[in-house]
């Protein structure tokens, strides 16, 4: 079971990818800023997946069978809040899902409000053109933390492993999705924004303006940060000129070995 759900959730993350990267490709919303400074994206993209490979490595040797076997042993020791509800299947897996997603917004909002944490996730945004990859950009001790949180709201709520692996083939999806180098339509941009977290409203959230980046933290749908006040339409310029990444870090050279982001949160700029 594990591995036919690992199959399944690789499948769908690899073809998610393929065809994100392949609209980018055809139909880039906006233009890599050439200068001096500016990393190719080779460049990129070697430190991106490097980041990936190794987080992915980390993770096995931490859960060999990862979350969705870890929520099969917690559904068998009957732990967890949702065990004292006779909940139908359906039901069980579709609240369990809202519940992962709600915990992945409000950790996103603690990884920005926390000082020690900021210096994880600053690897994040700290890229300096936003495409399909940066939604692979994260430091390998952030993905330990996060899923040591998913692993403890596994045990408290006692959510079975069908919900996890559905949620992480969303998160996954929906993170390489918004993250990508396209733009809707202007029809589909507006109905999709309702519940959506869009390619243009996720690049908002990468603004080197912090009032900016500190909104919409939503991964897939955009109504947890309707909920919580954190929501922003708009940002204070069209998302072609939207200034991407962190301004303590300008370099975007230095910004894309693999190396360099390794590093990242050990120096000294906040």
């Amino acid at each position: 079971m594990i591995d036919d759900m690992a199959a399944i959730r690789l499948g769908v993350f690899l073809t998610i990818l393929a065809l994100m990267m392949s609209l980018e490709l055809l139909f880039p919303a906006r233009k890599l800023r050439k200068n001096p400074q500016t990393a190719s994206m080779a460049t990129r993209w070697l430190g991106n997946f490097g980041l990936l490979i190794i987080s992915s490595l980390i993770a096995r040797l931490i859960l060999p069978l990862g979350l969705a076997g870890f929520a099969l042993y917690v559904s068998s020791q009957q732990w967890g809040v949702l065990h004292y509800f006779a909940l139908p299947l359906w039901l069980n897996i579709g609240v369990s899902v809202l519940l992962l997603d709600l915990l992945i917004y409000w950790q996103h909002r603690l990884f920005h409000r926390i000082p020690l944490l900021w210096r994880l996730h600053k690897v994040h945004h700290a890229d300096r053109h936003v495409d399909s990859s940066t939604a692979l950009r994260f430091h390998p001790i952030e993905i330990i933390a996060s899923l040591g949180i998913k692993a403890v709201a596994i045990v408290a709520f006692g959510i079975p492993a069908e919900a996890v692996i559905l949620f992480e083939i969303l998160l996954n999806g929906f993170a390489i999705f918004n993250h990508a180098n396209i733009r809707l339509p202007a029809k589909i941009e507006n109905l999709a924004r309702l519940v959506l977290v869009t390619q243009v409203l996720h690049r908002i959230h990468h603004s080197q303006i912090m009032a900016e980046s500190n909104t919409n933290f939503g991964f897939s749908i955009i109504w947890w940060d309707k909920l919580f006040g954190t929501y922003t339409a708009q940002a204070s310029k069209p998302d072609s000129q939207i200034d991407i990444g962190l301004t303590q870090y300008p370099n975007a050279k230095q910004n894309a070995w693999l190396n360099g982001l390794l590093w990242m949160p050990f120096t000294r700029k906040k």
